[in-house]
């Protein structure tokens, strides 16, 4: 099997092999990444999160068939921080989603581990496998849990927050982290009881900051607002177009920095393991002959 060839071409058990590899077997990736590295960068990438339970899955699911509707071919990589502890999060995901890869999206579930929020090196790699293999946009759906959000939109083109008036969203908790990053503000499940104060508030709210995002209404449920969203995400990859370029460029900054520290971090851990003056110095640390702030920086100055 020409792994490369088949993704080419759009094989979907290639794609899933390849995203395995990516995940899975580091050297493999490397290896595979060297081949279509030149070939990435050009799909634009969107990131949807907000808390669990803001109805993300439903409405994916029906906004990427209106997205094909308009001629794109969308996947999407449903990010979940507790798969790799519970494995529960990943059958629902896709049970949600079916009907859109009945319409010819990719679907695929993969677990944060740890990374820095979700941006880990699996998904920066997964995007390039979907992007090779001719998906454009690339939809990255996260749980809002702590940073991850935040990260999440270091790594996209678009930013979309989601929230629905029943998970007690209110202007305290938009707050954290959330207001600086949309670039469309979503109330979903706008069927329900309060998401009209939750949509003057949001937009009242959001309405100071700089970037002046769009803020609108859905249900995925009735499918309600469901087209004027995939329109205006068609408006919005339009004009991100322009600058994709230079936020390749900035991105690209980041991962090789990354990289970089990341190998230097595996390095230097592997050499103090193995260093009788590191143990030295450890020793003066536990009986508190030293404090541990010298001891770093007398060893720091030997690695010189």
């Amino acid at each position: 099997m020409d792994l490369v060839k088949d993704l080419k071409q759009g094989n979907r058990r290639a794609i899933a092999r390849a995203i395995s590899l990516v995940e899975n077997d580091e050297k493999e990736a490397k290896s595979l990444v060297k081949k279509i590295f030149k070939s990435s960068g050009k799909s634009i990438t969107i990131g949807i999160t907000g808390p669990a339970g803001a109805g993300k899955s439903t409405l994916i699911n029906k906004t990427s068939i209106e997205l094909n509707k308009l001629g794109y071919k969308t996947a999407v990589l449903a990010i979940d921080p507790t798969s790799h502890i519970t494995g529960g999060a990943i059958l629902g995901d896709r049970v949600r989603m079916t009907e859109s890869t009945d319409s010819g999206t990719y679907i695929r579930s993969m677990a944060s581990r740890g990374a820095t929020g979700a941006v880990s090196l699996a998904l920066r790699n997964s995007i390039r496998v979907l992007e090779f293999s001719g998906f454009n946009p690339i939809i990255i759906e996260s749980v809002g849990a702590g940073q991850t959000e935040v990260d999440i939109s270091r790594v996209v083109d678009v930013t979309i927050v989601v929230f629905n008036p029943n998970t007690g969203d209110n202007i305290q908790t938009i707050k954290a982290g959330l207001t600086e990053i949309g670039d469309i503000y979503l109330i979903n499940k706008s069927d329900l009881s309060g998401a009209n104060q939750l949509f003057d508030s949001v937009r009242d709210f959001i309405g100071m900051s700089e970037k002046n995002p769009t803020v609108m209404m859905t249900s995925a449920k009735s499918n309600k607002g469901i087209t004027e969203f995939a329109k205006k995400l068609k408006e919005l990859m339009e004009s991100q177009k322009k600058s994709k370029k230079q936020k390749e460029e900035a991105r690209l900054d980041a991962e090789l920095k990354d990289i970089i520290l990341n190998n230097v971090k595996n390095k230097v851990s592997n050499m103090l393991d193995s260093s009788s003056v590191y143990a030295k110095y450890l020793k003066k640390v536990q009986k508190k002959d030293m404090d541990p702030f010298e001891a770093a920086d007398k060893m720091s100055k030997l690695l010189k």
